[in-house]
């Protein structure tokens, strides 16, 4: 029998409580808007359904509190945004948002976002958005960084031909390792280094005042692969 091996983590799982805010807008929200992702589960996702449309969708990875989805989705009605986090507060905050801006076009999942990508068809998203990832600074931590070889093949071939993979960090290093990885994989081909319609975070603001630089790194999809 092979055993199987529980997935490489590329978070740390953070509860923390939510707010009578966003308790509400859980409680309120969360069966039509919600989506739990096990583990191991392989079932396709049917986005057409999920979102009660067909639309060209956006998968936001680590959305944080949600301030940044919910303008986005906002701003660009005619896309649907679907956004995967593990921490409680941003899940409620980010639902909280979609109520409160009477959003249609955002759907919001909890779990291990890499699992949720194995169940979408290939070619089915025009974007993938992952801001400020954690950036496993420890070398010994680096095999957890999201942006490596093997998800970014996975992540895509889940984009159309044509689709953007934009990321973004405040940590140097890390935006070399992103762009080499990136750069390696022959199916995508570097955009400028503009921030695109990305509006800026408090956490990105954060680290501009830290001295930080901020790194956006947008590479289309090709179609070669």
């Amino acid at each position: 029998m092979v055993q199987q091996h529980p997935p490489i983590r590329t978070f740390h799982p953070r509860r923390g409580r939510m707010s009578s805010r966003h308790a509400d807008a859980h409680a309120e929200l969360w069966p039509r808007l919600g989506l739990t992702v096990e583990d191991g589960d392989r079932s396709p996702l049917d986005l057409g359904r999920l979102f009660g449309r067909a639309a060209p969708v956006v998968l936001e990875i680590g959305f944080g509190m949600g301030d940044t989805t919910a303008a986005m989705a906002a701003a660009d009605p005619g896309r649907d945004y679907l956004g995967i986090e593990v921490h409680t507060p941003g899940i409620g905050n980010l639902l909280a948002l979609a109520g409160e801006l009477g959003l249609t076009n955002v759907r919001v999942a909890r779990g291990d976002a890499m699992e949720l990508v194995h169940r979408l068809a290939p070619g089915s998203l025009d974007a993938v958005h992952i801001f400020f990832p954690d950036p496993w600074p420890k070398a010994r931590h680096h095999k957890r960084r999201l942006v490596r070889p093997g998800n970014v093949a996975l992540l895509r071939e889940r984009l159309r031909p044509g689709g953007v993979l934009h990321c973004a960090t405040d940590w140097p290093h890390y935006a070399e390792a992103m762009a080499e990885t990136l750069d390696a994989d022959p199916g995508l081909e570097r955009l400028d280094g503009s921030r695109g319609d990305r509006p800026e975070t408090k956490f990105e603001r954060r680290g501009v005042v830290a001295g930080r630089p901020i790194a956006d790194l947008r590479y289309r999809r090709t179609a070669r692969r």
